[in-house]
């Protein structure tokens, strides 16, 4: 009699941890799954506004050559253009 309750004991717990393990491996599916698809979303979402900064700045881009005034070609002289390097020295930040 023995034997048979042991037996029958031990196929109720293989059957218990069995159901254990597949309603874990379950919740831990939905929650990748639900990571996975928010993920997408917002890779979506980043290519899109990427696309539009794209068209901004070809616009921009446009709309300065459009309003950039015509200049005759002069020849720099040595003075402006190392004023002109002093100034983009002060532009760049130090660390």
């Amino acid at each position: 009699m023995n034997d048979l309750m042991s037996t029958g004991v031990l196929n109720l717990a293989s059957l218990l941890v069995s159901l254990v393990v597949l309603v874990v491996g379950l919740v831990l599916w939905f929650f990748v799954n639900r990571a996975s698809s928010r993920t997408n979303e917002q890779i979506e979402l980043l290519e899109a506004l990427l696309e539009q900064q794209k068209r901004q700045n070809a616009l921009l881009r446009r709309l300065c050559e459009a309003n950039e005034p015509d200049k005759p070609d002069a020849p720099v002289k040595p003075q402006e253009l190392a004023k002109d390097d002093d100034d983009f020295i002060r532009l760049v930040a130090e660390r």
